[in-house]
């Protein structure tokens, strides 16, 4: 009788290759975009600031967390009123950082770090809707926290930049369009409708200004300026 083992790995080969035949991938080609105008457009739209956004709180050390957190809790509740009382809604005040951490210094003789102290920080971003009381705030927040006050930074930007973004928006696709029509009458041809849109991430900017002091002034200093509120786009026209 004739031995038939090796007929056994020819039988699997075919049937995976069977199986194989079954199973169809089927892709589809990616939209071709090489014919055409390709243009990018820009739309600028300067804004006033509506929103000044204040990072400001309170810096106490003492020799033990007990006293550093009462002194720090103290000035912060003067802090917290003085911001209400200035027209800052309570809903507008958000803590942004609070810690408590040990203060230490090298002791050569020993050569180990000793507790000298303990700090308790708590800042906290507090959203002015009325810019033009930004320094007023100013001053009077450091007047209630006196010394234990610190300031970090003072930002601007607008409560709701939609319309300027679609504002720009329209910008965009009107550069977009000179420039498509201007290549095409360069080059002698006419120029179709739009086939291809696509659009960059808009670029809506905080301003970060420096909190200085002036003597000759009864506030402290602060210019909101301008902001430039951009977005970019990438069209093709189809050619007629």
């Amino acid at each position: 009788m004739k031995k038939t083992w090796w007929l056994i790995p020819c039988l699997v080969v075919l049937l995976a290759l069977g199986a194989a035949g079954c199973t169809q991938v089927v892709t589809s080609p990616l939209p071709q975009q090489n014919t055409g105008i390709w243009v990018t457009g820009q739309g600028e739209v300067m804004v006033i600031p509506d929103i000044a956004e204040l990072y400001l709180g309170i810096e106490a050390q003492a020799d033990t967390v007990s006293e550093a957190q009462a002194q720090a809790s103290e000035a912060m509740d003067k802090v917290m009123e003085a911001l209400k009382d200035n027209g800052v809604a309570e809903k507008d005040i958000q803590t942004q950082q609070f810690s408590i951490y040990s203060v230490t210094r090298w002791i050569n003789e020993s050569g180990e770090e000793e507790i000298v102290g303990y700090r308790v920080t708590n800042i906290v971003l507090a959203k002015i809707r009325e810019v033009d009381k930004a320094g007023i705030i100013i001053d009077a927040v450091a007047k209630a926290g006196g010394d234990l006050t610190r300031i970090q930074s003072i930002s601007f930007s607008v409560d709701d930049p939609t319309p300027y973004y679609e504002e720009a928006q329209g910008k965009a696709m009107e550069d977009a369009k000179n420039k498509a029509t201007q290549l095409a009458t360069s080059a002698g041809i006419q120029l179709g409708k739009p086939t291809y849109i696509s659009e960059g991430a808009a670029y809506v900017p905080k301003y970060f200004a420096e909190v200085g002091g002036n003597e000759a002034s009864s506030s402290t200093p602060i210019s909101p300026g301008e902001l430039k509120i951009t977005v970019n786009v990438q069209v093709v026209y189809e050619i007629k």
